[in-house]
């Protein structure tokens, strides 16, 4: 499936950097962006309601300042996520936002409501909606989606347990839209693996908290570059959806992470942590198992200069084994 015609020669590499919740701001979908990969953040990090537009305001007029400026570069379009669960009260409000701002890509995330399909392609918008099995895959496909995220085995924060080799194969056979592939995707070798399981683009996240333009604690973007695949625990406990989570962040707070309880669904709200003191994303770390390929913590620029490299590596070197 060729990328959507608003992707089509837009990007240096087939990369979009996941939505983070609390990290991704326009700092980091600007540099992003300009590095030629799109960037993207949940419509819930522009707090209050209001900084939405402020947010997409910014990222447009210095997207377009660079692009005007650097006509020869390729400047990747943005995305806004939106999480599309009853505790979001303000999902519409934040849709009539990004409708105004004819944004590019809608990422959505838990439920794929028709209404945000039909909101986005109303302006020529596109829709990705993530998903970690093939029942969810297709409820998304019945809506109408532009493409599927498919969150496999190892991605941080919310994830699910199934084999990319298993979930984008089986997809493929039936779904004729956009494919991106997530799951402990660090490095320019990842990149070329998903395109060569079928994907269209590998969606990454965890990568681009270790960089200098996001939004973390100093002591997050150093630790993703101190453990490794081992020190991920997957829980449910923290938002009441089974999630990959730093290790090291949970024992901070108190809790054995190899002795976890499972959490009552019924009392949680997404991102809550319940009534515990500590948070999601705010004190337990999001991270996928892809970590033990960190170890330093670059501006966006400079990592995608690396992944660029490194994918042209892979590329190059799959030719070669394949034709000897």
């Amino acid at each position: 499936m060729p990328l959507p015609a608003s992707l089509n020669n837009k990007l240096e590499l087939p990369v979009l950097g996941s939505p983070l919740f609390i990290v991704s701001g326009p700092e980091l979908v600007i540099a992003q962006c300009k590095a030629g990969i799109v960037g993207s953040f949940p419509a819930l990090n522009a707090r209050p309601v209001e900084k939405l537009g402020e947010w997409l305001t910014r990222i447009e007029d210095e997207l377009g300042e660079y692009q005007a400026k650097n006509p020869d570069k390729k400047v990747a379009p943005y995305a806004v996520n939106q999480i599309c669960h009853a505790s979001n009260d303000r999902l519409m409000k934040d849709m009539e936002t990004c409708v105004k701002h004819k944004v590019p890509v809608i990422i959505t995330s838990l439920r794929p409501p028709s209404e945000i399909v039909e909101a986005a392609h109303s302006y020529g918008g596109v829709v990705f909606h993530d998903v970690i099995n093939v029942k969810h895959a297709r409820k998304a496909a019945e809506q109408g989606v532009d493409g599927l995220i498919l969150v496999c085995a190892g991605a941080g924060g919310h994830a699910g347990t199934l084999s990319p080799f298993a979930l984008v194969r089986e997809v493929k056979q039936w779904f004729k839209g956009t494919i991106l592939l997530s799951g402990a995707i660090s490095d320019g070798w990842g990149i070329a693996s998903a395109l060569a399981l079928g994907a269209d683009m590998a969606y990454m996240g965890t990568r681009f908290i270790a960089t200098v333009e996001a939004n973390a604690d100093p002591a997050y973007k150093k630790a993703l570059t101190e453990y490794a695949a081992h020190d991920t625990v997957y829980t449910n406990l923290f938002t009441g959806i089974h999630g990959n989570y730093l290790g090291p962040s949970i024992a901070a707070a108190g809790l054995d992470p190899d002795n976890l309880p499972v959490a009552d669904k019924s009392k949680m709200n997404f991102g809550s942590g319940g009534n515990m003191k500590a948070k999601a994303w705010r004190d337990i770390w999001g991270c996928g198992q892809g970590i033990g390929q960190i170890s330093d913590v670059p501006s966006v620029a400079e990592l995608v200069a690396c992944l660029k490299s490194e994918f042209a590596d892979a590329s190059g070197d799959f030719a070669k084994r394949i034709s000897a």
